[in-house]
């Protein structure tokens, strides 16, 4: 399994959380997609389990006004409260090259099981996120067989490990998006897969927002990053998220908020070395 496809599919699950949280502008390599999965994601045999239970539903509120920038992120932090699972998708095209993936995430305990597709993955991968550990399945491997990297190990992909499972902490996205949001106005309200949707143009600060993960601005990136948010109207959830980011174009959807996910690491019979 080559380096290079190890360290896409961990940039890869570090931008899922980010683009949620609106600070994929701190990752550099933004993802996502646009409709609803029709199946979960393949689930192999497994030991260990990390399963989130079904959340009460928060009490919805209704806005008087569409919100602003003043009222933009009270409002994602109250509808997001108790919400730690979604399902999503993700689309992202760079260069002439579509990537797509698909999946769910818990943010509390952190875990992720995702299903990728694309040239820079070698045609599709499987990436499971449990504990403080990252298992991935490629084609160069056996059906059903997957390399497993620790984060406490001294493997040279440690870091990006440690950097990924630290961004999907959900308490950084927030600070991330309090240091960074400039600016949000409303544009239309609509409908999507079912759910009636506000969409609002967000204005994050590039340096702001890194700055408040401790991070600084890669060389080239823009000043701001403008997002395409779609939140409910009365739960004020993000069902989709659209963005272009020096060439890449992003669309992510997300959906079964707070929903029960069953997210499992595969048996000690199926990892291989690499």
């Amino acid at each position: 399994m080559s380096f290079r496809k190890l360290r896409t599919a961990l940039a890869v699950g570090a931008a899922v959380p980010l683009a949620l949280g609106l600070a994929a502008c701190g990752n550099g390599e933004p993802a996502a997609t646009g409709t609803k999965p029709s199946a979960a994601v393949s689930t192999p045999t497994t030991t260990t389990t990390v399963t989130v239970p079904t959340e009460k539903p928060a009490q919805q509120v209704v806005p008087a006004t569409h919100l602003d920038t003043a009222s933009f992120m009270p409002a994602m932090k109250k509808g997001m409260t108790g919400k730690n699972t979604a399902r999503l998708t993700m689309r992202m095209v760079a260069g002439g090259q579509t990537m797509s993936m698909s999946g769910v995430l818990s943010m509390d305990p952190v875990a992720a099981q995702l299903d990728m597709v694309g040239a820079a993955f070698g045609g599709r991968m499987k990436m499971i996120l449990v504990g403080d550990a990252v298992y991935l399945s490629t084609p160069e491997l056996p059906a059903g067989k997957y390399v497993k990297i620790d984060a406490k190990s001294s493997d040279p992909l440690t870091k990006e490990l440690g950097e990924m499972l630290e961004q999907m902490d959900p308490t950084k996205i927030y600070d991330a998006f309090d240091g960074g949001l400039q600016d949000a106005k409303f544009v239309k309200s609509e409908t999507l897969n079912g759910h009636k949707v506000d969409r609002y143009a967000v204005t994050v600060d590039v340096a702001a927002a890194l700055k408040a993960q401790g991070q600084k601005v890669p060389a080239g990136m823009p000043k701001t990053i403008v997002y395409s948010i779609w939140m409910g109207s009365t739960d004020h959830l993000m069902y989709k998220v659209v963005f272009d980011l020096q060439g890449v174009s992003a669309t992510m959807t997300a959906d079964d908020w707070g929903k029960p996910v069953s997210i499992k690491a595969p048996s000690a019979k199926n990892i291989v070395r690499r």
